[in-house]
C-alpha cells in the first residue's frame, strides 16, 4: 500500500447498464486511494474503441463547470456510513470539473467547496485511456460507502453508463444502495 494511502482500491470493474444498447468501450475499470489529508486519488481505465469516443476538447483553463454529466464524463459518489447526505464529484477529460453536496437522495443540492480539481489524460495505445482525478473529501469518517461510475458518450450523441452496480431499470448513479464500495479507515488514521 502506498505510504501516504490509508484505503485503496485497485482494478474495479463497471459495470454497462443493461438498458444500454452499446458502447463503444468494452470495459471501464477504476482504481484509487484515499489519503490521510483526505485526497482521493482515482484512476479510470477506458478500454475500446477510443475513435468511437466523443471527448470535450482540453479547456484552457479547467474550471468548475455544471451539466458535465451530459458529455463524456467520470463520476465519484462519497457518503458517511449511516449518513443521507453524499457529495458528488464530475470529471471531464476537457479538465473542468464539478462537485455537489447532496443532503439527501437528490435532494438539497448545493455547490461543494473544492480546490481546483487536477485531471490528466494518458493515451496508453492499443486502444487504452487512463484518466487520472483527484478530489478532496469533506470531513472525517471511520467509514465511507463511495460509488463509482462513468457516462460514456459516442461520436453520434448517444450515452452508455458504466457504474459499479445498477439495480434499477434506469441508471441512477445517486442511489447510495448502488455505493458498492466500502472504504474503512482505522481509527489510528481516521481524519481529523
Amino acid at each position: 500500500m502506498n505510504a501516504a494511502a490509508i484505503a485503496e482500491f485497485h482494478d474495479l470493474p463497471l459495470r454497462l447498464h443493461p438498458a444500454c444498447a452499446e458502447s463503444p468501450l468494452r470495459a471501464v475499470s477504476v482504481s484509487g486511494a484515499l489519503h490521510a489529508d483526505g485526497r482521493m486519488t482515482l484512476d479510470y481505465l477506458l478500454q475500446g474503441e477510443l475513435l468511437q469516443l466523443r471527448l470535450p476538447p482540453p479547456a484552457r483553463m479547467p474550471q468548475r463547470r455544471d451539466a458535465l454529466w451530459r458529455h463524456t464524463c467520470l463520476e465519484l459518489f462519497a457518503q458517511r456510513e449511516s449518513a443521507a447526505d453524499y457529495v458528488e464529484f464530475n470529471f471531464s477529460p476537457s479538465g473542468d470539473w464539478a462537485a455537489y453536496g447532496f443532503e439527501s437522495y437528490r435532494h438539497g443540492q448545493t455547490p461543494f467547496e473544492q480546490p481546483p480539481v487536477g485531471i490528466t489524460l494518458h493515451p496508453l495505445g492499443a486502444g487504452q485511456l487512463r484518466i487520472q482525478a483527484c478530489a478532496q473529501l469533506p470531513a472525517a469518517t471511520q467509514r465511507w460507502r463511495i460509488g463509482l461510475a462513468a457516462v460514456i458518450e459516442a461520436v453520434d450523441g448517444t450515452l452508455a453508463y458504466w457504474a459499479l452496480r445498477h439495480r434499477g431499470a434506469r441508471p441512477d448513479f445517486h442511489a447510495a444502495e448502488d455505493f458498492g464500495l466500502a472504504l474503512d479507515v482505522a481509527p489510528e488514521t481516521a481524519l481529523t
